[in-house]
């Protein structure tokens, strides 16, 4: 087989909170939004210019998936945002709300900082050693 991973789910608490963060925030680009006859809707985003892997924001249903929200990875960083320009984007971010968990730091791998989503979900933001 041989294939990409198109999407991945992301359990958040409201479309259009969710929306708002991922588009606003941290400038990402609404791909699609489609009700669906269930009263449940089709919401797929993605980093501008990316033709990569989207997120498909599920709003919760229930207790359980709201239990979940934030914390899908049991604590961990579970997302990885690949930047061309760190200090543009760790300075664009920070000044739309984004809160940090550390400063930015120099890793062998590259410059990252993580970061928290709107509902707790740890990303790391990472621009890549060449």
């Amino acid at each position: 087989m041989s294939g990409l991973i198109a999407l991945v789910t992301l359990v958040v608490p409201d479309y259009d909170r969710a929306i708002a963060f991922y588009c606003g925030a941290l400038g990402f680009a609404l791909v699609e939004d489609t009700k669906l006859p269930d009263g449940k809707r089709w919401v797929v985003v993605r980093p501008k210019g990316g033709e990569g892997t989207g997120l498909l924001l599920a709003e919760a249903a229930d207790a359980s998936q709201q239990a979940v929200v934030g914390n899908q990875t049991g604590g961990r960083v579970g997302f990885f945002l690949h930047t061309d320009d760190f200090e543009r984007d760790f300075t664009a971010f920070a000044a739309a709300g984004v809160r940090f968990h550390e400063p930015p730091r120099r890793e062998a791998y590259g410059t990252v900082a993580v970061f928290e989503d709107a509902f707790g979900n740890k990303w790391d933001l990472l621009q890549p050693a060449r």
